[in-house]
């Protein structure tokens, strides 16, 4: 048995039990144990072990029996044992609330002896405090003053608190009988007054805060207590000023007067009021006034650079508490309030002629005059019909390359900009930031996008050749990509600073027409200047195949000695528009690269279609020709337009009807890429076969 419990060890696992089970047992391990396998007595010992677990599981079971048994006994002990208690429970709570209602009858009797008491004490104290006045008074009259609280220095506080009353009863004593007895008052009021607010200087100069606080709580009630704030306030800002930033030195004092206050006085809000405007009003208005009078008609710059330094100095960041906010914005903006007034014509004014300054420096650097663009009348009607004729009316304009954009000149202007939104945000009334941030807009818009962008763009379309010129410089696409990333800084600078000034006011929707408004009339004179561009290239083209392609390419005179793969009319093309593609993927971005793309793949097609068409083939020629269209077709690839690449396996194809026998050419035309064409073309490419008179050749396409 004993050896069966060690078996059960936990965790319980029927298999591993079984095996351990098999170990132990002499005869059950495998066959090349130190034992031979013996089933028999396994099976025995199954046997055995299965009785003893019957046997150990009986006596278990007697055993949970029996502790059920006690469990169930223990439980109704304990259930009698709590019902007792909850009866002591209830006999002890009654006791509670009986001697609860007593304790409140006897504090009920304790409250109303109470009051009675002090109504008997009132009376006797106010009669025992105006006989002691009274005494006081006789004093006053007899005109010797006796009293140890009026000669004892140390009984300051007592004494001054007999005489402010007496003073107040003095006030409403007739004048003609009681005249000298109350100059005698209030001479002695004036005294003490005075001696108090001596002591509190004195105090404050010890650094004494307890002493302070308690002077100051006799003063309350005195005449002289704003004087004892004056004092305070004064000497608060003795040796305070000794930085060079007074705005500092001024935050510093305030946070200290704004911990201390608070422990020397009851009305410690008022006091640091007084001690604010009091900085402001002889410190800082002077200093303010210092700063912006010496620049205000002499440098724009540094006077709005002044205004906003000074306007949002640490004072402005102070945290005096949201109930004094309110009252030092209106402490400050009574500083600044003459300069404020008027500040969005100085910002202006200033922005205009800076921004006219640093485009004037640039175009300077260029040694380039600025020429006026004509708009109205015969210029726009010449500009209409150069866009969609391309006719050469009036000389071009050689810029030699010149983009005339400049990124260093955006930057300068757009930093002038944001300064000019950053103070607008800071200085401006909230009912007129955005009326003033909108102006600041405007003058962006006249400078960056009309001055610099649009004159860049007017230049550069003047200085388009016309498509028949040889060599041009092809460089409005400089003009383009440069265009667009100026345009992207100052689409940013539109989100950043421009639209948080303007986004809970109508000036928004009118700051976002005007921006359309500028973007479509830009990009309308971008597609002219690509449009003009394209067909150049196009003409550089054409160019390139009439001085380089001979019809003696396509009719060899000794068809069986061509070597050449393909015409060298073809490597220049090509060559030439490789560079034109990786040019235009560098020059813009985005879908407009594809939509750029595809439309000179189209017109690159249409050329070597038309020029195709020039010329009589042998069989020969019209596999140079296949050479050539292949080798165009793999110049098609690079601009990875599927379309365009479309239009020159087609065109791969026609050529294919060049050299085809004439028993296959209905064969041919009917196939994939050709089925869908228009017969007239079919027709038109066959016609350029040498042998196309022939009447065999006539009699298989008809």
């Amino acid at each position: 048995m004993a050896t069966t419990a060690e078996l059960f060890e936990e965790p319980f696992v029927a298999d591993e039990y079984i095996e351990r089970l098999v170990w132990r047992t002499p005869g059950g391990g495998s066959r090349g144990g130190p034992e031979a396998f013996d089933p028999k007595r396994l099976l025995e010992e199954f046997v055995n072990h299965i009785q003893e677990l019957q046997i150990m599981d009986e006596r278990i079971q007697r055993k949970v029996e029996k502790l059920e048994q006690q469990c169930q006994k223990e439980a109704k002990e304990f259930a009698k044992k709590v019902q007792e208690l909850q009866k002591s429970n209830q006999v002890a709570f009654q006791h509670f609330q009986e001697l609860d209602e007593h304790i409140s009858y006897v504090a009920t009797k304790v409250c109303h002896l109470g009051d009675q008491l002090e109504g008997v004490n009132t009376p006797r104290q106010r009669a025992v405090e105006a006989q002691k006045l009274m005494k006081y008074f006789n004093e006053f009259l007899d005109g010797e003053l006796k009293s140890d609280v009026f000669t004892n220095s140390e009984k300051i506080k007592e004494a001054a608190d007999i005489i402010q009353k007496l003073h107040l009863i003095a006030q409403e004593l007739p004048f003609d009988r009681f005249s000298e007895v109350k100059s005698k008052i209030a001479s002695k009021y004036h005294d003490l007054e005075c001696q108090l607010i001596q002591e509190f200087t004195s105090a404050q100069r010890r650094g004494e805060i307890s002493r302070m606080r308690e002077v100051a709580a006799v003063l309350l009630h005195f005449k002289g207590y704003s004087h004892c704030v004056d004092v305070y306030i004064k000497q608060c800002q003795e040796g305070a000023y000794l930085r060079n930033d007074i705005f500092e030195d001024a935050g510093i004092l305030c946070q200290r007067v704004n911990k201390q206050v608070g422990d020397i006085f009851s009305n410690p809000e008022t006091v640091l009021a007084k001690l604010i405007q009091n900085v402001f009003e002889i410190k800082l208005q002077s200093f303010v006034k210092e700063q912006l009078e010496e620049c205000r008609k002499s440098d724009a710059e540094q006077y709005l650079k002044n205004l906003y330094d000074l306007y949002t100095s640490k004072l402005m960041e102070f945290n005096l508490g949201t109930d004094k906010q309110t009252f030092l914005s209106k402490l400050i903006k009574s500083i600044f309030i003459s300069y404020l007034e008027n500040y969005i014509e100085v910002e202006t004014g200033y922005l205009k002629s800076r921004s006219a300054m640093i485009l004037q420096r640039y175009y300077d650097s260029k040694n380039h005059q600025k020429r006026s663009i004509g708009t109205g009348g015969i210029q726009d009607l010449k500009e209409r019909i150069r866009q969609r004729t391309n006719l050469p009316l009036g000389p071009s304009i050689d810029t030699h390359g010149e983009t005339f954009l400049s990124q260093e000149v955006v930057v300068n202007l757009l930093q002038e900009t944001k300064q000019a939104f950053e103070r607008c945000h800071r200085l401006s009334d909230p009912s007129d930031l955005p009326r003033n941030a909108f102006r600041i807009f405007t003058i962006l818009v006249e400078f960056l996008c009309i001055e610099h962008i649009d004159y860049a763009l007017e230049t550069g379309l003047a200085g388009i050749p016309s498509s028949d010129s040889r060599n041009a410089n092809l460089y409005f696409l400089d003009v383009v990509q440069q265009a667009n990333t100026i345009f992207h800084l100052f689409d940013k600078q539109f989100n950043d600073h421009l639209m948080p000034l303007i986004s809970s006011s109508p000036k928004l929707s009118e700051c976002l027409q005007k921006k359309k408004e500028i973007i479509e009339q830009m990009e309308m004179k971008l597609d002219t200047g690509i449009d003009r561009t394209l067909n150049c290239m196009i003409g550089q083209m054409k160019h390139i195949l009439a001085a380089e392609q001979k019809k003696t390419d396509f009719k060899p005179e000794d068809e069986n000695n061509v070597l050449i793969q393909y015409t060298n009319a073809c490597v220049k093309v090509c060559a030439y528009v490789r560079k034109q593609v990786e040019k235009i993927k560098n020059s813009m971005d985005g879908k407009n690269v594809d939509t750029v793309l595809m439309e000179l793949g189209v017109r690159f097609h249409r050329l070597i279609y038309e020029h195709l068409q020039q010329y009589s083939y042998s069989c020969m020629g019209g596999m140079l020709a296949i050479c050539d269209v292949a080798e165009y077709r793999k110049c098609a690839k690079d601009f990875k337009i599927p379309m365009v690449l479309h239009l020159f396996d087609t065109l791969h194809a026609l050529c294919n009807l060049l050299v085809v026998a004439p028993d296959n050419l209905k064969q041919v035309c009917s196939g994939e890429q050709l089925a869908n064409l228009d017969k007239n073309i079919l027709h038109s490419f066959v016609q350029l076969r040498a042998d196309y008179r022939s009447a065999r050749l006539a009699r298989h396409f008809s």
